[in-house]
């Protein structure tokens, strides 16, 4: 956190003691924010003198007594202050900031501020005499927004957030779906001001759910379009594409959709975090239903699986599952198609060979190919049970499915991470209020849901976060947030050693008239 100090110094503070600048306050509180961090720092690093850091702490105290003649004024300026310093002292107990960058911080403000050569206070070190600013033309002030270094990604007016996903090809709509989700949400905090005064914009880029083409899509992002962060990216072998070029970059990848295991490490990865419940929830969660409430045998439970890190995330689950209820994996039937394709002739071929023997089958398919499989084996298998996980697109498999007839989608199980978009808790109508004012038209998804409400959660931590916005900031932000109530019928939360705000798992169940009504799992 470098200041821009000749800027600093220009500060009008103060025009008298008896009448301060209408917006000393606010100027005071900026200030804080900036000097904080470097006293901070200093102060958690040993072999840096105390005094050296008393010196500045007693000027600033010195410059938020004048500030104001309110007590209370006076009081919130010094816990402002406060915070930030511990802000700064974490930032090296942490480790991210050595001891010679606070140094160097330090030696820099002490410098700005001449306190090697003046004992005058801090006051008239960055603030002219009364009479001078008397006269100063206002024009002259610099806004707060320009005391501080250039955040990528940040202007004084705007955040620039980046979504890849699949907006051609087979898998499309899922691309669509969520950054309408994430669209709607910015857009309906951009209307109530934006976030700290700023607002928020989503740039797209498309990698067509290929894997081949996320990086030159994340490049695109981060490098021209010079977005802060990305939210809501789509696909799990994008992800293992993604993922280390935005840890590379030390830029934020929030809210993924996808539920894979590599969006989730032990200890988590700093800048990664997720919305959603994962796979391996959501497939214990419908192995239990199937054993445990629809009175299955282990062995009647087939996997339908894209032969991707997705299919491959979505059938470890199951495994896992198994071994949870002491039930040997080691015999599970692995059905199998090509991702962004529909050839599921192999799969089907594999299944007929059982005899019957598969009473029920756990998909981890995108719409198009999961439609097509119960097309082909729906009439074969009389009976048959058919669940898939939440990344499916829920709506363009009822879609899909209610085209080749209502007895194709009747009973289909879809596991989500989101309520029902047919219910009645809070944060699903105000998305659907805000959907139809911004998007009017566009139908009730669950997909857009999952991604409004990701969207919801970053923007309460950027609004907790403050104006003086960097990623470590928002990083530590997001790691103390707790029990954050949207309305959802679940509290959302993270930490330093959790990384997912949700592990409620919803279930939905297709009826003949292509609707998903809402089902137990346990």
């Amino acid at each position: 956190m470098i200041l821009r100090w000749p800027l600093f110094a220009g500060i009008v503070l103060l025009a008298s003691p008896a009448t301060a600048a209408p917006n000393t306050i606010d100027i005071v509180r900026d200030l804080a924010a900036r000097v904080g961090p470097i006293v901070g720092s200093a102060q958690a690093c040993s072999d840096i003198e105390r005094a050296r850091v008393q010196v500045i702490t007693n000027k600033f105290a010195a410059v938020i007594q004048e500030a104001s003649a309110d007590p209370v004024a006076r009081n919130s300026l010094s816990q402002v202050f406060e915070r930030n310093v511990r802000d700064g002292a974490n930032l090296v107990t942490s480790n991210r900031m050595d001891c010679a960058a606070a140094e160097r911080q330090l030696a820099e403000l002490e410098r700005s501020l001449g306190i090697a050569k003046s004992s005058s206070g801090l006051s008239s070190v960055i603030a002219p005499s009364p009479a001078a600013a008397a006269t100063a033309p206002a024009a002259q002030l610099p806004a707060p927004a320009d005391a501080g270094p250039a955040v990528h990604g940040i202007t004084e007016n705007e955040i620039r957030f980046g979504i890849v996903g699949p907006f051609t090809g087979a898998a499309r709509e899922l691309g669509r779906q969520m950054k309408l989700g994430v669209d709607t949400a910015f857009n309906r905090a951009n209307e109530s001001g934006g976030v700290n005064g700023r607002q928020l914009k989503l740039i797209s880029a498309d990698d067509g759910y290929e894997p081949t083409r996320t990086l030159d899509a994340m490049k695109q992002l981060y490098d021209k379009d010079q977005v802060f962060g990305f939210i809501g990216n789509v696909g799990t072998p994008t992800a293992a594409v993604g993922i280390p070029y935005a840890l590379q970059q030390k830029a934020l990848f929030f809210g993924a959709f996808t539920g894979a295991s590599i969006l989730r490490h032990d200890p988590p990865d700093r800048y990664v975090f997720n919305y959603r419940a994962g796979y391996a929830e959501e497939t214990d969660a419908v192995v239990r239903y199937l054993i445990k409430l629809r009175h299955l045998q282990p062995r009647q439970i087939a996997v339908f699986a894209q032969q991707d890190a997705y299919g491959d995330a979505g059938f470890a689950g199951v495994a896992k599952a198994f071994r949870l209820l002491g039930i040997d994996d080691g015999g599970i039937l692995r059905l199998g198609y090509k991702r962004n394709t529909v050839d599921v002739e192999d799969a089907v071929n594999q299944l007929k060979q059982q005899k019957g023997a598969v009473r029920a089958v756990v998909m981890v398919a995108t719409y198009r190919a999961a439609a097509k499989f119960i097309e082909k084996t729906h009439d074969l298998f009389p009976g048959i049970v058919y669940t898939n996980v939440s990344f499916v697109g829920s709506t363009e498999l009822a879609s899909e499915l209610m085209l080749l007839g209502p007895r194709f989608a009747d009973g289909v199980v879809v596991t989500q991470v989101v309520p029902a978009v047919g219910g009645f808790s809070s944060e699903v109508l105000e998305y659907k209020t805000a959907l139809a004012k911004y998007f009017p038209g566009e139908n009730v998804d669950y997909v857009s849901l999952e991604g409004y409400v990701a969207a919801n959660v970053l923007i309460e931590a950027l609004k907790r976060a403050g104006p003086q916005l960097d990623v470590e900031r928002l990083v530590d932000t997001l790691e103390n947030m707790r029990n954050l109530d949207l309305g959802l019928g679940v509290p959302l939360g993270f930490g330093r050693a959790e990384h997912q705000a949700s592990h409620k798992i919803w279930g939905t169940a297709l009826d003949d008239k292509g609707k998903y009504q809402s089902i137990e799992l346990e």
